[in-house]
């Protein structure tokens, strides 16, 4: 079977669903970010979500790049 598709791999083969459980869209700097929690209580951005092509040029806004939760807003 072949699938033409433009939608990333993982969303038409998923991983287990315990890894998504632990994800969750917040707001850090005004910034739309999907997340993860990790051990230390921080978040490690998984996907910048913003429309503004500035925030992608910023290390800091990068994914893997981890903030504390508590500046995080939902």
């Amino acid at each position: 079977m072949i699938l033409y598709t433009i939608m990333p791999e993982h969303l038409i083969f998923p991983v287990d669903a315990a890894v998504y459980e632990k994800r969750k869209m917040v707001y850090y700097d005004g910034i739309p970010f999907l997340v993860q929690s990790v051990e230390t209580g921080e978040y490690e951005i998984v996907q910048n979500l913003s429309t503004n092509p500035f925030h992608f040029l910023n290390a800091k806004y990068a994914p893997g790049a981890r903030f504390p939760a508590s500046a995080a807003t939902s």
